[in-house]
């Protein structure tokens, strides 16, 4: 008999994408689509069940189709459709814990894949250069997506010790983007003008759409021969960018903003419904933030297609052009990177706080 694959998070693009790919797997029965919203894409041949997964009916949803494969994706920055903040939370905090119960209790699981974010290790100015999957954050996110990462990740791994019998495999992203992204990153990157920390430019991963739906199907399955697809990875294209060349790439210009005003602006745009610029957001777009990918290829066996300047340009074709010609942008940040500041060039005095 085939394996039976629940996915959380059906109705959102990314969960919607990697439904219609597991069920092209040969060792794939069945495909249960879970979500408390109907999408609007279609599923193919997968079944739909609407069900919100902060409720304990999760767990008869489990029973019911003798599950084996849970592939957690329900864990969003954002809110599908009008609901706020709050909703977010519940749903990744709360859902992630009812769900994690009903898997504990279910005699058929096998296999748990959770997504993660790289946001668990936070953005801080003492941060190390490059983090690994053993990393401890400097400081731990206060609030926000970040926040609730960590709180899964815990309960995740209360289930494994809980669960030995279960494979468990946790994957840490960087920013996905592409044509379709669906994150507050893409939407701070979709402004006509980018607001920015002064004296700042912090260096960005990328992940493209079509690799987290590669890896997760990496994850989902057996592990290959000579691979280990149980633990924590980080997953991010191959080098980076810094804000400034991502600004250039899309040809919008930036504004920068003194960091004691940046949460002003973060509020004020939050109040027009433009972006979540959120705290966690705001450290980000300060610290930057680099992770290690050593894990996911010399033990996940996995190398993503798209480098992270290559997702990045996919990402900007979709986006369209920007207000100004991308060269007349870069001379624009050339030349403010080099006026004095505090003493020094803001860009050889500040760009390697982000870089840390």
């Amino acid at each position: 008999m085939g394996k039976i694959v629940l996915v959380t998070g059906a109705a959102r693009q990314l969960g919607g994408r990697f439904v219609r790919r597991v069920q092209r797997d040969p060792g794939v029965d069945r495909v249960i689509a879970v979500d408390a919203v109907t999408p609007g894409h279609q599923l193919g041949d997968a079944e739909f069940v609407l069900a919100d997964i902060r409720q304990s009916a999760i767990a008869r949803v489990l029973a019911e189709h003798s599950v084996d494969t849970v592939v957690h994706l329900d864990v969003s920055a954002k809110a599908l459709g009008t609901g706020g903040r709050t909703t977010v939370k519940e749903t990744n905090v709360i859902g992630t814990m009812q769900l994690l119960g009903a898997c504990q209790k279910s005699p058929t699981i096998q296999r748990l894949v959770v997504k993660s974010s790289t946001n668990v290790y936070g953005s801080a100015p003492r941060d190390p250069a490059v983090f690994t999957e053993t990393t401890s954050p400097k400081s731990l996110p206060s609030g926000g997506f970040a926040k609730d990462t960590v709180e899964v990740e815990g309960y995740v791994r209360g289930f494994a010790r809980r669960r030995p019998d279960v494979a468990v495999c946790v994957l840490r992203f960087a920013n996905i983007l592409g044509p379709e992204p669906d994150s507050p990153l893409a939407d701070y990157l979709s402004l006509p003008v980018l607001p920015t920390v002064l004296g700042y430019d912090p260096r960005l991963q990328f992940v493209h759409e079509d690799d987290v739906v590669d890896v997760l199907e990496i994850a989902s399955r057996e592990p290959r021969r000579s691979t280990l697809n149980s633990g924590t990875f980080n997953i991010a294209g191959a080098g980076v960018l810094l804000l400034s060349q991502c600004s250039r790439r899309l040809g919008r210009p930036t504004v920068p903003v003194l960091l004691p005003a940046v949460t002003w602006v973060g509020s004020a745009l939050r109040t027009i419904g433009m972006t979540d610029f959120s705290p966690e957001q705001i450290r980000l777009l300060t610290h930057g933030r680099v992770v290690s990918t050593v894990q996911m290829r010399e033990t996940l066996g996995f190398r993503p297609k798209f480098t992270t300047a290559e997702t990045f340009a996919e990402f900007a074709r979709s986006r369209g052009p920007g207000l100004l010609p991308p060269e007349r942008v870069g001379r624009a940040v050339g030349r403010l990177a080099e006026l004095p500041l505090g003493g020094g060039p803001a860009g050889r005095t500040h760009s390697t706080h982000g870089a840390r």
